[in-house]
């Protein structure tokens, strides 16, 4: 992809939305970790295990190409997205855990999702040659998460009435940055990736069902409460898929390993939504009349 459009344009914006991310956090997101230890702990561990072998095991069940294989296990490598705190507060969710995780989670992918993408490339060998996420390609990936993140919390700290007033304005130019590059990006290659979404397209749905679903009952099998288990559900099924384009299109230099995280980025705001309605419902029938 040599289109400026993509390989400036998409680093660029996901910058912009990691430096938005910055600005809506504080040094207390973290310390609130400490308060919670179960329920970071669980959370994290489906984020972190769980969910990639899900994947992994998706992959294998319906024997994706090798480069598709790639662009799954990065789309479950990546992090949970913001998004995922808006609907925690719709379905009565601990949005605060929400806050945290998106946090924690944003710093530990930086080491994780090389580890995991790395793995995949090497294993489903993907025919991108020496495309791995070799030091230059970590301290890119580096750069366009952690350090806009850590720029944003600086802004907050030291000019919090300006970063509150910029968050509705870089969150909305953000998003139209990113529709913009992305669209184009599949636009440019609509005739390479059409091919592969009817294979891609099952795998990334249940994918996102599994998620969601593995994260309330797993919570509420460890004993954590309905708001905890809501706010883990929504954290690992409601992915920051603008991570895993922005690594397979500009870091990786492929659009097709784009495919599972540009349908997933869809697809996941449908199924949170019925999930969240349908646990909602199982809420309500249990509660005492």
């Amino acid at each position: 992809m040599d289109l400026p459009l993509v390989s400036v344009g998409l680093p660029i914006a996901l910058a912009i939305v990691m430096f938005g991310l910055g600005m809506s956090l504080t040094l207390g997101d973290f310390r609130r970790v400490a308060t919670m230890p179960r329920a970071v702990l669980v959370a994290l561990g489906l984020q972190l295990i769980v969910l990639p072998a899900v994947a992994f095991g998706l992959i294998v069940a319906f024997d994706l190409p090798g480069i598709l294989a790639v662009g799954v296990m990065l789309l479950a490598a990546s992090p949970g997205g913001t998004t995922a705190n808006l609907y925690s507060h719709l379905f009565r969710g601990d949005v605060a855990l929400n806050i945290s995780l998106t946090a924690l989670n944003s710093v530990i992918a930086v080491v994780t999702l090389p580890v995991i993408t790395n793995f995949a490339i090497w294993y489903f060998d993907a025919g991108e040659g020496t495309v791995g996420l070799q030091f230059d390609k970590v301290v890119t990936v580096f750069a366009i998460v952690l350090v806009p993140v850590a720029l944003g919390m600086v802004v907050r700290r030291f000019r919090t009435k300006l970063a509150e007033r910029a968050d509705k304005p870089v969150r909305i130019f953000s998003i139209l940055v990113l529709a913009v590059v992305a669209i184009g990006a599949l636009i440019s290659e609509w005739a390479v990736i059409q091919p592969y979404l009817s294979d891609v397209g099952w795998v990334v749905s249940l994918f996102c069902i599994l998620s969601l679903t593995i994260g309330y009952f797993a919570s509420k099998a460890m004993r954590l409460g309905e708001p905890q288990a809501v706010a883990t559900a929504m954290e690992i099924g409601i992915h920051n898929t603008t991570i895993a384009l922005t690594i397979a299109i500009s870091v990786l230099g492929s659009t097709v390993m784009a495919v599972p995280a540009a349908v997933y980025s869809m697809a996941m705001y449908v199924f949170a939504t019925l999930f969240g309605l349908a646990i909602s419902r199982v809420g309500r029938v249990r509660e005492p009349q």
